[in-house]
């Protein structure tokens, strides 16, 4: 067995996953999350900075680490941390590579059909339609509409309300908690007001989020044609189990999950990185729309929908920018959720 080490990389900052090669699935020998420095702090020193604290603790350990693979969401990611990584020999990876790679060895992966990546992580929600055969990608799509920034502002909102003011580092605790614990009281450090938050109350704060991300699901689908065998939940966000249940609600398509949703780039990097340790890169395959073969949609996606789904994300963008604004307005006590007036929906990347 050999010591290898996966890393994803994103908006929050950085994951890393010091493991033997053959054991990806299991506990890790060790493993660490760095947070993106406050401020504009660059996504690539949290990586570094996970790497070195993985190969300290390879050292305690008296062991070598062989191989050390990065996942990356973009083309701009990828290029900062090839940029910097010097003399460090590692292999940068597109995310959905290592994803696909991970969810093949643990068996959730369709053998047929497609299968679509549904990753909502702190900056937004990344969709990823494969063709499971060839692990060629039919299409992507971004939203920043939701994600678990967004989460984090209207739990926090929804706590002042209740006349408990906590930082955002306690509310995002508040809200992990919530996938394990179905009534939280929570406290304010100044005052000693308490107010109870149930995992129903926050269900219903992110609710329209995910009805938005469900249309999202939809209107990809219709623009491929290409009908998933199932949906990959991924990213932290996931863990909340009325997410899970809405979203198979709402889609009607069978749900891949792993428990650790937030760690599957990271152990598909870990199977990577033993298979191709020599490797500089390794890029996802893009099909155009010219070059997809699939059979006729038995529906499209009508204009009505699409409209409805554009009036869905100006109503939502306004609803999670108000909140976040209020992390910037500590007067905002008047128990109504803060708006804003949207000129038009957010432009997806």
């Amino acid at each position: 067995m050999v010591l290898v080490l996966g890393v994803s990389a994103g908006a929050a900052g950085a994951r890393a996953m010091l493991t033997h090669s053959d054991q990806p699935h299991l506990p890790p020998i060790d493993r660490c999350k760095v947070l993106r420095r406050a401020g504009g702090g660059r996504m690539e020193d949290a990586v570094f900075e996970a790497i070195r604290l993985m190969r300290r603790s390879a050292a305690e350990r008296d062991e070598f680490i062989t191989g050390i693979a990065v996942t990356c969401r973009c083309a701009t990611h990828a290029e900062a941390v090839r940029t910097t990584a010097g003399r460090n020999r590692l292999t940068v990876i597109d995310e959905p590579v290592a994803q696909l790679r991970y969810l093949r060895f643990t068996g959730r992966l369709p053998t047929e059909g497609s299968v679509l990546l549904y990753d909502l992580g702190a900056s937004g929600l990344t969709l990823t339609q494969i063709d499971c055969r060839t692990d060629a990608v039919l299409a992507t799509r971004r939203s920043t509409v939701l994600g678990g920034d967004g989460h984090d502002a209207l739990l926090r909102w929804l706590l002042t309300r209740g006349g408990v003011t906590v930082d955002l580092a306690a509310t995002r605790r508040q809200k992990e908690a919530l996938t394990s614990e179905r009534v939280l009281a929570v406290c304010d450090p100044i005052t000693g007001q308490r107010t109870v938050v149930t995992r129903s109350d926050f269900a219903e704060l992110v609710e329209a989020g995910i009805h938005h991300s469900a249309s999202f699901v939809r209107h990809m689908i219709g623009e491929t044609g290409i009908n998933p065998t199932g949906i990959a939940l991924l990213g932290g966000c996931t863990r909340n189990k009325a997410i899970r249940d809405e979203l198979e609600q709402q889609l009607a398509i069978p749900l891949i999950y792993d428990p650790e949703p937030e760690f599957v780039s990271t152990r598909g990097a870990v199977l990577l990185a033993a298979e191709r340790p020599s490797a500089r890169s390794i890029r996802s395959v893009h099909l155009t729309s010219a070059g997809i073969s699939h059979e006729p949609s038995n529906s499209s996606v009508s204009r009505r929908k699409l409209v409805a789904a554009v009036a869905v994300t100006a109503t939502l963008s306004g609803t999670i920018v108000g909140a976040l604004a209020m992390n910037r307005d500590s007067d905002h006590t008047d128990g109504k959720p803060p708006t804003v007036e949207v000129v038009g929906p957010p432009k997806h990347s």
